[in-house]
């Protein structure tokens, strides 16, 4: 894909971090924004070569939410007509797709949360598996305080993550939910005094997550998003089949072993995937 403009890749060992980099636009998400990471989360899936993911943001806010001059400009949602209808529940499904990818990636997402998360920013940071944020943060629900319903994962994630009464206080009202209380709800794992520091913690984080065998954290995010959907026993069926299939007694001798031994496991790496369609052929 061509050079990113909404963010900034780069790698640290075997550590992706993706930042937002659009500050004088408070990162807001406007199409290119959801083209250029929908392309950088699929090249980053594919690879194989991450084993944690980090993303952050520049600037006081991590991000605004949705770029609204966009509806009505690029984009139009079309109420006088059924099939315009129609067409806003298509479009709201590719976009949903792409925060989706956050969650379906093969290694873990954390994010690290300055400043304003609003909007669409929650819908994203909602998609991750880890967050940590500094003491300025605040999580708003924006969408109700322009007259319409969140629709890109909030409404169905948040409540997964925090009680369903805290969630419909927020998407009733569009308060502000602050860093501490974030941190007391389970929203947010820890709050750091300073964006650097929060950016720190979520790189360090990232880093002893790829000092372990990936499959097996593989296997782990397969599990534990699983077990979130569904019931205890099917979530036990799963694990037996998913534990089956992904076994390795070279993996567990090597990860006692570089312990015991105080040094890195040498793992091998996910596979690298080469999509169907991408493929040569007929």
């Amino acid at each position: 894909m061509n050079a990113p403009t909404c963010f900034s890749l780069s790698w640290i060992d075997h550590v992706a971090h993706l930042a937002l980099n659009r500050p004088e636009s408070l990162n807001t998400m406007g199409p290119t924004f959801w083209r250029e990471l929908d392309g950088l989360l699929r090249q980053i899936h594919d690879e194989g070569r991450a084993r944690a993911l980090v993303i952050s943001s520049t600037g006081k806010h991590f991000s605004a939410g949705m770029a609204l001059d966009t509806f009505g400009g690029a984009i139009t949602m079309d109420d006088q007509s059924p099939e315009g209808r129609a067409a806003i529940f298509d479009l709201l499904t590719d976009m949903q797709a792409t925060f989706t990818r956050l969650e379906t990636l093969r290694v873990p997402v954390i994010f690290a949360i300055q400043g304003g998360c609003i909007g669409g920013a929650v819908d994203m940071v909602t998609a991750g598996c880890i967050r940590y944020a500094s003491a300025d943060a605040f999580f708003c629900i924006q969408e109700i305080n322009i007259g319409m319903v969140a629709d890109v994962g909030t409404l169905q994630r948040l409540p997964k993550l925090i009680p369903l009464g805290v969630v419909k206080e927020l998407a009733y009202t569009g308060r502000r939910l602050g860093a501490q209380r974030a941190l007391a709800l389970g929203l947010v794992n820890e709050v750091f005094d300073s964006h650097a520091a929060t950016l720190d913690a979520a790189l360090q984080c990232a880093r002893e997550i790829a000092g372990k065998p990936p499959v097996a954290i593989w296997g782990t995010k397969q599990a534990v998003n699983y077990a979130r959907d569904h019931s205890v026993d099917d979530s036990l069926r799963q694990m037996g089949w998913l534990q089956g299939a992904i076994w390795s007694n070279a993996h567990v001798r090597e990860a006692i072993t570089a312990g015991k031994e105080r040094r890195a496991g040498e793992f091998t790496p996910l596979t690298r995937l080469n999509p169907f369609i991408d493929a040569d052929g007929q």
